[in-house]
């Protein structure tokens, strides 16, 4: 009699720690997905944008980008500034309000992708803020010669801009020459 009481006990307990953790990956398995759109999708979601957690791509326009310690308020536009369509390309105001500095690239015109919700005022509020700078990875001028490093007589490039103690000469009004 006393050990199916101690199994029913067993079984109960298990079943509600299973079920919990059940629940719990459930549920945080539906708050933490996030749609990865572009500026013009975003604009084609419909209701449905304000109900989800979304990673907004786009490029940062130019002049927009205003900083006060960690938040920063800036518009995303659809294309690059350059491009020929960037006139009619859509935009998107976003507020990023993180508990870090928007990285070293977030420049104008780099690609940013923020992560976040887009209001019913049509700002989209930023809890994370990633970005790539543009011309880092921007093809070379046409034409354009790589910098040439300094070389020593023998060819080294390390070699030029040392001075070996042996050819290093003091002159007699030097400190240390009087040594």
């Amino acid at each position: 009699m006393k050990k199916s009481s101690n199994s029913l006990r067993i079984g109960i307990a298990t079943a509600i720690i299973l079920g919990t953790i059940g629940w719990l990956a459930y549920s945080g398995y539906g708050s933490s997905k996030s749609y990865y759109v572009t500026v013009a999708e975003l604009g084609g979601m419909g209701d449905k944008a304000y109900k989800s957690n979304l990673r907004v791509e786009g490029f940062v326009k130019p002049g927009s980008i205003e900083q006060s310690g960690t938040h920063v308020t800036f518009v995303l536009n659809e294309f690059e500034s350059h491009s020929p369509k960037a006139a009619t390309g859509r935009s998107l105001v976003v507020n990023y309000k993180g508990s870090e500095p928007p990285p070293d690239t977030f420049k104008d015109d780099a690609q940013a992708l923020a992560a976040g919700t887009i209001g019913r005022d049509g700002v989209f509020h930023a809890t994370e803020l990633q970005a790539k700078c543009a011309s880092k990875y921007a093809p070379g001028q046409p034409g354009g010669m790589p910098a040439k490093q300094a070389s020593a007589p023998n060819g080294n490039p390390r070699a030029a801009n040392t001075t070996s103690p042996a050819t290093t000469k003091l002159s007699s009004d030097h400190p240390a020459a009087a040594e």
